[in-house]
């Protein structure tokens, strides 16, 4: 029986760094599937510069919370044996479980190097501001806690491409780095002139070393943790050629079914589909442009035209490679992408990623479990639940849609025998209480349906050429389905 696939990122940058969140997934995993959940995107489970550290600024990919390294053997989120566990617990439940990658740069070196380079301007990195000079920089990695276990390589100045601090001066900056063949990649975004770099010690792509130890290490945390695929970071970043090797390696080595979720950070839907390109489309990228226009419709209210909302995203042109969300752990308040969605307009727009027919929506843990840091949000488990049961039973069947009002659309999914009773009636309104007619079927003439939102508390009696009007208080959505 096909049954809807739906995806939890499960952590936000501001989770308690006590070493406990393996161990909180693991006793999770039989409520998560139970409510819908069939998929987890963990955050990275490598070894960061720090035991507080979201994983972002990795430094031995080869240490999953095992080696007493950057003060602490565990990671910000539990040991190497938890992490392996909760994945089994995960896997015991029909879960399947997505590690985060980040393969872009390394931080919190060992040692200093001094070496030539260049500084760029900020803004346009193709163009050089000083003539070459030396600097000392952080690019020598030894982990020396870890020695040669898995892996006998060792990271110096060669193998990176960029770095932002000279130990000498004291001067911060974006510093190319010199050598032969050594350059900035050409095949990486092109904002800023060229976006190759973006923070640390950046990887250089071109180095052959470089390439056959990450492709190593990428079979490697595979075969170690028996995920089922991996979230790759800042893919805008990296040199595009090279992730397109690292995914058909990881196909050969794990199989087809391996999955791969890219952060393509962009909104303009023609650069995700080069990019798509590029790869093969054996990936699925994040539907950024789907994002921001949930973002903007939540900021405008009833002045956003609601019948536009997937036009030009990637959910609507490439529904098989497009992840869809709502928030995640970069656009929520403070962080380095914000652009949260409103909290009036985060059920409606969750109901836009679960309950149609196109894309793999992913539920961000902050909104179903709430948030921390400076600005935090309760979590929206309430209002999700409904949503999420829906996913699992209901959204079912022929879609057709009833989008002809800017501020009230809807649709109706058609149902089909292998789910009983499937079969659900959506209609939301960024402006006033509005109503809709919609055909559900001459099949349920005389049925009681019901809102299994809880927003409103009158039924609809389907009408003997299976039309009914279906309402919607203003600003809110509702779910009609059959009452019992």
């Amino acid at each position: 029986m096909v049954e809807n696939k739906t995806m939890m990122q499960f952590f936000e940058w501001h989770l308690p760094a006590d070493g406990n969140h393996w161990n909180r997934l693991k006793e999770l995993a039989p409520e998560l599937k139970r409510i819908g959940i069939d998929s987890i995107w963990l955050p990275p489970p490598t070894k960061a510069i720090s035991p507080d550290d979201v994983g972002y600024a990795p430094y031995d990919l080869y240490d999953l919370g095992e080696f007493d390294q950057k003060t602490s053997v565990r990671t910000k989120y539990g040991t190497k044996d938890e992490l392996l566990e909760a994945i089994q617990a995960c896997h015991d439940n029909g879960v399947k479980v997505y590690l985060d990658v980040v393969m872009n740069h390394k931080a919190g070196a060992d040692e200093t190097e001094t070496f030539q380079v260049v500084q760029v301007d900020e803004m346009d990195r193709t163009e050089d501001i000083s003539k070459p000079f030396e600097i000392e920089g952080w690019t020598k990695f030894n982990f020396a806690g870890r020695g040669d276990a898995y892996s006998p390589f060792k990271w110096n100045f060669h193998h990176f491409n960029g770095t932002d601090y000279d130990v000498k001066t004291g001067k911060n900056g974006v510093f190319r780095i010199l050598g032969e063949h050594k350059s900035w990649s050409e095949h990486v975004d092109d904002e800023f002139g060229n976006y190759d770099y973006l923070m640390f010690a950046n990887y250089d792509y071109d180095h052959p070393e470089v390439r056959e130890e990450m492709i190593r290490w990428g079979k490697w945390l595979a075969d170690t943790t028996n995920c089922d695929g991996y979230r790759l970071d800042a893919i805008k970043h990296i040199n595009h050629n090279f992730i397109n090797d690292f995914v058909h390696a990881m196909m050969d080595h794990r199989g087809e079914d391996f999955f791969f979720v890219g952060e393509f950070w962009k909104s303009d839907l023609q650069k995700c589909r080069e990019y798509l390109d590029i790869v093969d489309y054996n990936i699925a990228l994040f539907d950024v442009p789907l994002h921001y226009k949930l973002h903007n419709a939540s900021k405008a209210g009833r002045d956003f035209d609601l019948t536009t909302i997937f036009d030009d995203t990637l959910v609507q042109s490439h529904r098989r490679n497009a992840v869809t969300f709502v928030d995640n752990h970069d656009s929520q308040p403070h962080e380095a992408l914000e652009s949260w969605v409103e909290d009036w307009f985060k059920q409606s727009a969750y109901a836009l990623i679960l309950l149609r027919g196109s894309g793999y929506p992913c539920v961000f843990y902050g909104d179903y479990f709430g948030i921390g840091g400076p600005e935090p949000c309760k979590g929206k488990k309430a209002s999700l639940d409904p949503l999420l049961y829906a996913r699992k039973h209901l959204a079912y069947g022929e879609q057709t849609d009833y989008f002809d009002h800017p501020n009230t659309v809807g649709w109706v999914r058609g149902g089909v025998p292998e789910h009983e009773n499937s079969g659900c009636a959506v209609i939301i309104s960024n402006g006033d209480e509005g109503e809709k007619r919609m055909f559900v079927g001459e099949e349920r003439a005389g049925q009681s349906w019901k809102d299994i939102t809880g927003n409103r508390h009158d039924e609809v009696v389907i009408e003997e050429d299976g039309w009914a009007t279906f309402r919607v208080n203003g600003g809110s959505v509702s779910v009609w389905a059959l009452a019992d």
